[in-house]
């Protein structure tokens, strides 16, 4: 009798820190939830247009408002810099960019902390894809978020641009973790 009353104890035991531990993980649509709050978090702090204006004439500068790129809501993009009118990318160019990216994760009372990236580190390697040859692990590791401002601006543009987890990295897709990125595009110098 007491073995059993030992092994009822160790299972209740058990059960509880298993439902405790269920307790501590979120579903996949609550991790969706909350990268939805923290980007309207983010967005909440800047003027926010819902189209992309329909001669693909972007406001520009620091001051200019996030356009959202989709109907989902998993891009939004401030256009800084709108680059050389003419100089649009190509099917499968290579295009390599310099940028920096903040985790929507860390926002916090209207500052982001924890940036990456080679922005500003030149010992960092070279970033690059191929336009819009998601094929090549090259291109396709970045996700497709990263290339969407070359279907609307020249080659040579700067832009903040919100992405959601699902266009984000391949590789950090199950985190769902919305990034703030800055970025400047360019072609290899020959």
């Amino acid at each position: 009798m007491r073995i059993f009353r030992k092994i009822a104890l160790a299972a209740i035991a058990f059960a509880g820190v298993a439902l405790a531990s269920c307790e501590d993980t979120k579903s996949y649509a609550e991790l969706l939830t909350d990268e939805t709050h923290y980007v309207n978090a983010y967005l909440a702090n800047h003027r926010v247009v819902a189209e992309i204006p329909a001669d693909t004439v972007f406001e520009t500068g620091e001051d200019a408002p996030y356009y959202r790129l989709d109907e989902d809501g998993n891009m939004y993009m401030q256009v800084l810099d709108a680059g050389t009118k003419g100089n649009k990318v190509k099917a499968d160019e290579q295009i390599y960019f310099r940028f920096t990216r903040w985790s929507l994760y860390n926002y916090s009372g209207g500052e982001l902390s924890g940036g990456a990236g080679n922005e500003n580190d030149l010992s960092f390697a070279n970033t690059w894809f191929r336009y819009g040859n998601y094929q090549l692990q090259t291109s396709s590791q970045w996700g497709s978020g990263i290339q969407y401002p070359l279907s609307l601006l020249p080659v040579d543009c700067e832009v903040n641009i919100v992405i959601k987890s699902q266009l984000g990295l391949t590789s950090e897709i199950a985190e769902v973790v919305p990034f703030l990125y800055h970025i400047r595009y360019y072609r290899p110098k020959i």
